[in-house]
């Protein structure tokens, strides 16, 4: 369980959305959490958990994309030291399956189609950092799910 303040704001935004379905509220509530952290010269992984959770409440997929890939860059700065200390359940690897996941379904819906399998592989060659759990299922079969979209074996 998390004790980092901003984690607990980004998790309470991200409630709004996938618990209440309050996506305007969620993305008001990251958009002023994004200010208060310093937006990209913030703590990385709070960069790096804010814009991925901001890109699931956007509604053009150029911005979705945008948020994605500045979670992207984010999680290359942050390290398994600031990720135990924010009390998150996952090493800086487990964080990439979900990174690319979401890269490469933005650039499926955008028709790029090669830069879409790119991500995919990245993704799957990270997904060894995930456990046998929910979290790690629920990955898996949105890596499955893409993989059958893209035409490419599961």
């Amino acid at each position: 369980m998390t004790t980092d303040p901003t984690m607990t704001g980004i998790g309470q935004a991200v409630e709004l959305n996938h618990q209440e379905g309050r996506r305007d509220a969620a993305r008001d509530l990251f958009a002023q959490i994004w200010d208060d952290i310093g937006g990209e010269q913030g703590d990385p992984l709070h960069v790096c958990v804010l814009a991925h959770s901001m890109a699931d409440v956007q509604d053009d997929v150029g911005q979705e994309l945008m948020w994605d890939l500045r979670a992207l860059a984010a999680a290359d700065l942050v390290t398994d030291e600031r990720v135990a200390e924010a009390g998150v359940p996952l090493s800086v690897a487990g964080l990439y399956p979900s990174l690319h996941l979401n890269v490469s379904e933005c650039y499926r819906k955008l028709g790029d189609l090669d830069r879409a399998r790119d991500h995919l592989r990245r993704a799957r060659a990270e997904i060894g950092a995930l456990g046998d759990d929910d979290y790690g299922r629920l990955i898996r079969g949105g890596l499955e799910r893409l993989a059958a979209q893209l035409g490419e074996p599961a």
